[in-house]
């Protein structure tokens, strides 16, 4: 055989296999390029016969679906590589939309797109009640105070039903506020950064309350009947959903209903139920509640087994127990276990009326995906920029061996975590809303915002602690952290526990739900259409191919010439997101193929999956925000933090998976894919100096400060914690460059070694310091102390406010 011309090698041919690969083409096209490879080989005519009558197979759909996909959907099912479905995993996977995760799937990302999503901002109306109404619900009392009291005073739950707190979600025309997702968020970051049980009352009374299911799903009747009333406060909701036996498995409930007629021929529930974790519940006049339906006597005309159904109850109702409450973490909100014993009311109760029967679970996983996406975000937000505010000041006003402590790097690593995760979760909050408020329910990104707005806020408290020391464990009014470190874990429990968030729901559900072809392909199965089979399985296997050489090209190149829809410094991040997609999406396809219905088992590398995902949306919000808000210089530093600390948790999660994956496949390519990827890594931690300009950058009071922390509530007086805290900071950055002129004299020998606030009296003899500079460094001193004491009680005080051991096991009993 003569030889091959240059062009025509087998290195040629792979690179065009690659580009054909890269670029996704039809099938058509591959067809001629193996017909041109196998040209080379110069095949005899048998061979060339069997090759045409492959491709007009492959290339003729009618054929195709009968001598080919036929037989491959018979071999899936056999073999069972696509999950089962449950009718109950079918709602939640149906709820709400698919948005820009679904982009991460492709593999191809689109990024011109996400930067054109919506980036929303609050109106004059919003502003004017976060500095009205919402400011001076702040000042009313303080955390300590609530604390003490275990309650909001009386007037502060005045105040709330007053403004119509409760009813913000409400629309102007049922008497509410009517406020967007994003004003609902601003003013729940407020209030969290203020208190916890501030949150968690107002919360749930605009999230999953009865009152967002009557918005969606309620007749006109009980609209016109509840709405004004719940705006007002005049009702307080609660929801009844979780169970002894049914919590993040809530599909499990046991609490039943039975439909009955009644003497005077109506028809009527009688409902049982044993409920737990309701927060509002020991005080709520109008109890949702999540139930089983039984209709034994087929009066609705459904079946004996109506299905999940949500129903109004007013707890005034006879047989309904609502006498005990929950002690969660010493939080002071109103948690509660709610009994129900033979309780009657009218079948019009069901919310939505007879036609909603059986349609609770549908409900409800379209609730609590809105409710996951913003309330939580939100909450998490005020706190992360509380923590920012209070951990920033206090590491420049605490000095120890005569330096500020925030001027050690040890402590400038958790300062810039905590400076760099605020930012995010800003970003996560802004980018969430302004898709919720365009229409989208985006399921998956909600379960991605829960999970990690309250698994970065732990992070951030816990930092957050360790670098106030001894002033973040002794509670009283002058401690700012103590509480939200005991209620953190409160938001990671509630609405689904965050390991099976993220185990289960951000890639277990999100890979059928989001995945261009999975879900098509197994309706397609189960309802045995080998039309659809075949248009989606095809158009799948593309993509894998697609996928692979995507994944492969842009790893050999580390993504250099991968498109950005941006120019700059920020450039670099989406052409590494790009090939984190690639790479995702390339594994996603063959953990399937590979573990086909087993893989929704595999926990541990779902989380992993999930991990990245994740940090794919989180990332792309950041970068969002940062071209949302003009590309502000200062803002780069916490960008790129974020960026680069995002893409270290990705390379661990590949590395994590190729290590782990059980896929004969790999077989002896598993020790040369681990080494590779660990050289040729993907992203690698924040580095010491950009740290340190997250870390000087909260340090240093002024507009950035104020940029990232804005919309928490910041006291301006010196009776306030924080604002002796702000105080402080501003005094002693004035203070220091009169401190170095001290210094300098000491360094020289014109005064002798000794703390620059001990030598202000021979400083301005020498003329080193002016009178009024000497006023001024005394009066950063005084601030500094005052703001660095801790909280002391008499003896006689603490006790006043401690449960002693009888009186608590005297409360026990009491319960049971």
């Amino acid at each position: 055989m003569p030889p091959l011309p240059l062009l025509l090698t087998l290195p040629t041919a792979f690179l065009l296999f690659l580009l054909l690969g890269y670029f996704g083409v039809p099938l058509w096209t591959w067809t001629l390029y193996c017909a041109g490879l196998l040209t080379l080989t110069h095949p005899p005519l048998w061979l060339w016969g069997l090759y045409g009558t492959g491709a007009v197979i492959l290339n003729l759909p009618l054929l195709r679906r009968w001598l080919v996909t036929y037989p491959l959907m018979q071999a899936i099912q056999a073999l069972k590589l696509f999950p089962h479905i449950s009718e109950t995993e079918r709602a939640a996977i149906e709820a709400g939309t698919v948005w820009i995760e679904g982009e991460f799937f492709t593999g191809q990302p689109d990024f011109q797109r996400m930067l054109n999503e919506p980036y929303p901002d609050l109106t004059p109306e919003v502003q004017a009640f976060l500095e009205g109404s919402v400011e001076q619900v702040c000042r009313m009392t303080s955390d300590w105070e609530i604390y003490q009291r275990k309650d909001l005073p009386a007037e502060v739950w005045e105040y709330l039903k007053r403004e119509r707190f409760f009813g913000m979600m409400i629309p102007a025309e049922y008497g509410g506020l009517g406020f967007s997702h994003l004003a609902y968020s601003a003013v729940m970051a407020k209030l969290a950064s203020r208190s916890f049980t501030h949150v968690a009352t107002v919360g749930v009374t605009n999230s999953l309350g009865p009152a967002k299911l009557l918005l969606r799903y309620g007749t006109p009747a009980q609209k016109q009947r509840y709405l004004p009333r719940l705006a007002r406060g005049e009702e307080i909701p609660c929801f009844a959903l979780t169970e002894p036996q049914a919590g993040s498995d809530a599909a499990s409930i046991t609490s039943e209903g039975v439909v009955f007629r009644g003497e005077d021929g109506q028809l009527y529930l009688r409902l049982n139920w044993e409920k737990r974790y309701i927060t509002l519940g020991a005080i709520a006049t109008l109890l949702g509640l999540a139930f089983q339906l039984k209709d034994p006597d087929n009066l609705l005309g459904k079946g004996e087994n109506v299905g999940i159904t949500c129903a109004l109850i007013p707890t005034n109702t006879p047989g309904v127990i609502q006498n005990r409450r929950h002690d969660p973490m010493g939080v002071p909100f109103y948690n509660s276990p709610l009994l129900g014993k033979d309780v009657v009311v009218p079948i019009e109760q069901i919310i939505g009326g007879v036609e909603q029967a059986g349609q609770g679970w549908k409900m409800l996983m379209q609730s609590l995906a809105a409710g996951r996406g913003i309330s939580f975000p939100a909450t998490c937000t005020g706190v992360a920029k509380l923590v920012t505010r209070v951990t920033g000041a206090h590491a420049l006003v605490r000095k120890q061996f005569g330096l500020s402590i925030g001027r050690f790097t040890g402590v400038e690593e958790p300062l810039a975590r905590i400076g760099g995760f605020t930012y995010l979760l800003d970003a996560v909050r802004l980018y969430t809303c302004g898709a919720v408020d365009q229409g989208e329910q985006p399921a998956v990104v909600s379960a991605i915002a829960k999970y990690h707005s309250t698994e970065l806020a732990r992070q951030i408290i816990n930092d957050g602690m360790d670098i106030l020391g001894g002033a973040g464990i002794c509670r009283g009014p002058r401690n700012l952290l103590a509480n939200i470190y005991t209620a953190i874990p409160i938001a990671i429990t509630v609405e689904g526990a965050n390991i099976l968030t993220r185990t289960m729901m951000i890639f277990g559900q999100g890979v059928i739900r989001c995945h261009p072809y999975v879900y098509l392909e197994i309706m397609a199965l189960e309802q045995a259409d080998v039309a659809a089979f075949d248009q989606a399985f095809w158009l799948h296997l593309g993509l894998i191919l697609r996928n692979g050489c995507r994944a492969g090209f842009l790893n050999v190149t580390r993504s250099r010439w991968a498109q950005a829809p941006v120019t700059g410094p920020t450039a670099i991040y989406y052409r590494q997101l790009t090939w984190a997609a690639a790479t995702f999406a390339n594994l996603t396809d063959w953990a399937m193929l590979g573990l086909g219905g087993s893989l929704k088992r595999q926990e541990t590398l779902t989380g992993r999956f999930a991990d990245i995902l994740s940090w794919l949306y989180l990332s792309t919000a950041t970068l969002r925000r940062y071209e949302a808000e003009g590309c502000l210089p200062a803002d780069l530093p916490f960008v790129e933090w974020t960026l680069r600390y995002g893409l270290a948790q990705i390379h661990n999660a590949i590395l994590g998976l190729l290590q782990n994956m059980p896929l004969p496949l790999l077989g002896l390519l598993r020790p040369l894919l681990i080494g590779w990827w660990q050289m040729n890594s993907l992203g690698t931690m924040p580095s010491d100096e950009l740290g340190h300009q997250v870390a000087m950058a909260m340090q240093t009071p002024g507009e950035q400060r104020d940029r990232i922390t804005r919309t928490i509530y910041t006291p301006d007086h010196p009776e306030e914690t924080l604002g002796r805290l702000d105080l402080a900071m501003c005094l002693s950055v004035k203070a220091e460059p009169i401190a170095q002129k001290i210094k300098a004299a000491i360094h020289t020998g014109q005064l002798p070694k000794a703390a620059p606030q001990h030598l202000l009296q021979p400083a301005q003899t020498l003329g080193i310091i002016t009178p009024e500079e000497a006023a001024l460094v005394q009066a950063a001193e005084a601030a500094r102390r005052d703001a660095i004491e801790v909280d002391a009680f008499t003896l006689e005080a603490y006790q006043q406010t401690t449960l002693t051991i009888p009186e608590a096991r005297a409360s026990v009993s009491a319960f049971i």
